[in-house]
This record gives structure tokens, sequence and C-alpha cells, in this order.
């Protein structure tokens, strides 16, 4: 996607939306970033979808397409858009676990009571694209509606494909993110006996003393528009989507290739499609589960591909791991910080572990001059996500 190069159209972000535990809304969400959570999983606790929908729509959405819902409205109220070409406006919403909470209840009730009582909504509630399809229908939108499944690298997938829609001149705007609802007795049983998740509830990235990462839920998305479109309605730009890269391991089903051989050829493959450097790097928002074989793997691809390393951070000690929609909440993340003009904090990382020479951000966050950053992700399936943001210029 780089503009100046290929005469790709160049892609702007004019809208933030954004559901977590660490804060919902933009403001919130950035507070949260600086503050340690409680221990334990991240659940919107307190989650009330009357302000998106009424309560009769409420009870036959799942709560991940709730969350979307939710944070695809704040977004398209961020921007600023009112009447739109409809043909030319798309939605991708990414998920890893989509309904899954429905289909357990469901299941119980299947197994107590019987098929008869099984919910005729079963099905358009845990399937994963009923994200994407009602944040389209809410807005009637009718270009490209689509939902990615690439485990944890899902929403930055997203990201990434709903730019190159725009820069190739398929939409000209996108409503792009991700989304996860999966704090389920049964999710949970199964990432504690896998060993994934943290006994104390706690996720600390880089940390000598990490033992996995806290689940958690929420969702957020993004207004992708073409640049002179933007510029022209005088929308507010939160910054850029210079480019993209993909890539897999395909080397296991859960753990990480050792040497984040693939991980590092997505970073130069991202930062090859946004014709920018890796000397020109300012910061790194790291996938960082708190993870043992993760945080190793991801520090070998960072060490791998800059001789300098950029500042460091994972917001995922303070948002915990959302899964298919961990990767939006860091491009937020990434895009607030450039508003701020300051690199929020790794939570929970007390002790860095010497093994992994990354330059991590600890304490209250590192002031910096906003320039091009990444955001990476990479989930189970091997599957590697990296974004190239950039400040509004």
């Amino acid at each position: 996607m780089n503009a100046a190069a290929d005469g790709a159209r160049r892609v702007a972000v004019t809208g933030i939306g954004v559901v977590s535990a660490c804060g919902t809304g933009p403001e919130a969400f950035w507070d949260g970033l600086f503050r340690t959570p409680p221990d334990g999983h991240r659940e919107l606790t307190d989650w009330d979808p009357s302000p998106w929908m009424d309560v009769r729509e409420a009870r036959h959405t799942d709560r991940f397409t709730q969350f979307a819902v939710a944070a695809a409205e704040m977004a398209h109220r961020d921007a600023g858009l009112a009447e739109v070409d409809a043909e030319r406006s798309g939605v991708v919403v990414a998920t890893a676990l989509a309904g899954v909470g429905t289909f357990e209840r469901q299941s119980v009730i299947h197994h107590e009571r019987g098929g008869r009582r099984v919910s005729p909504f079963l099905v358009p509630m845990m399937m994963a694209n009923a994200a994407a399809a009602t944040v389209a229908m809410r807005r009637g939108w009718r270009g490209p509606c689509e939902s990615l499944e690439t485990a944890c690298a899902a929403a930055t997938h997203a990201i990434g494909h709903a730019a190159r829609m725009i820069a190739d001149g398929t939409c000209d705007r996108v409503l792009a993110g991700g989304t996860e609802a999966a704090v389920t007795p049964t999710i949970v049983a199964g990432f504690t006996n896998m060993r994934a998740l943290s006994p104390s509830g706690r996720t600390r990235p880089f940390d000598a003393e990490r033992d996995g990462f806290a689940i958690a839920e929420g969702a957020a998305v993004l207004v992708l528009e073409e640049w002179d479109t933007a510029v022209a309605r005088g929308a507010t730009i939160h910054g850029e989507v210079l480019g993209s890269g993909s890539t897999s391991d395909a080397h296991d089903i859960t753990m990480p290739a050792p040497t984040g051989a693939d991980a590092a050829r997505c970073i130069r493959l991202a930062l090859r499609d946004a014709g920018v450097h890796p000397g020109d790097v300012r910061q790194i928002n790291a996938h960082g589960t708190g993870t043992q074989r993760n945080d190793e793997a991801e520090t070998n691809a960072i060490l791998s591909v800059f001789e300098d390393c950029p500042p460091v951070t994972s917001t995922k000690g303070a948002t915990g791991h959302a899964f298919g929609a961990g990767g939006a909440l860091e491009a937020v993340a990434v895009l607030l910080s450039m508003r701020h003009a300051l690199i929020p904090p790794t939570i929970g990382l007390t002790t860095p572990d010497p093994a992994l020479a990354v330059d991590v951000v600890t304490g209250g966050g590192r002031k910096w001059e906003p320039g091009p950053s990444l955001t990476q992700s990479f989930g189970f399936g091997g599957h590697n996500g990296v974004l190239v943001l950039g400040p509004a210029r």
C-alpha cells in the first residue's frame, strides 16, 4: 500500500470505537492502559447493550455481536459520516471464537431438555459472520461484508484486508476491526488445561516470571476511509494505515515457531508494503501474551529485523488477551498513543526477562515523537499479521 510507489490510494483512519473492560470509548480505554487491572479475566461485568440495540434485538444476538455493534456505532459517530454511497462502503469484522457463549448455553439446554427446546436463533447467534452482517445491516452498507477467523491474528488481518480494499479502489470506506466474547466455562477450562492461562490471573508480558494470560472480551472497530475523500469532507484524521503483512509459520497448531523466522518475514513484508525502513519505526505494539513461548519467539522475530530495537510495549498487560479482537484493540492503542505523544507502558512487567533483549516500555509510559509504528498479532495455527500505522500527515 505504498501509495507513493504504486499509485495506490492512501487509507485514513477517521473513526475509532472501542468496548473493553479496560474502558469503553477511546478516552476511557486510553486511561485504562495506564492502570493495573484486577486479577482475573477481563469481562465487561456491567455490560448493557441498550444504548445500541433494543431489548428484543439484544436477546437474539450473542455478546460478541453486541460488542461489535457498539464499537462500530461509536466509530461511525466519531468519523462524522453522513450520507454515503452504500455500495462502496464495506464491513470487515473479525473474531476467533464467535458465539461460543450461545453455543455452550444451548448445548446444556439440548442435553437437559431435548432438541425441541433449542433456540431457533442458535445458528444466527453463534455463526462467525453474525457480527459483520449485523453491523452492515444496521448501517445499510452493501459493499463487501466479510469476517476473518485467523485466531488471535484475525483483527489485524481484518484491518489490513479492509485497507487494501480502499487502496485498490474496491471501497471508499470500511468499518474494520474485531470482536470477542469468549470468557465462558468451557473455553476457560480448555485454556486452563493446556496451561496457557496465568494461575495468578495476571498477564505479564516479557516478565521473567510470566506464566500465561488472562482472557479478555471486547471489540474495537475503525472507520477506514480513502484519504482524499476524508480530507474533502473535513474529517478528523487519527492516523494512516501504511501497510500490512501476513505469513504462516506452518509449524504447530498452538505453538509459535521458536525462531520467529516467519513472524520476522511478516514484519519485513509489512514494512515493504508500507515503504518504511526498519530504522524509521518508532514503536512496536507487540503481541506480547505473557506466555513463555510467545514472548521468546516474538523477541527473536523483532531482533532479527531491527538492528536498533524501537520501543516495544504490550498493552495486553492492561487489556488482557481478547483473541480475535486483540489486534484491533492494539491498533486503537497505537493511534491514541500518537494523539497523546505517549507510548503506554507494559502493565504487569516488574522483572524484565534478561533473555528477552528488547526495549520494553515500563513505568508511566514513554514520551515519543509519533512516527511509523507496528502492531503485531500471532495466532494459533501459526497465523502472523502485522500492521504499519502512521500519524496523520
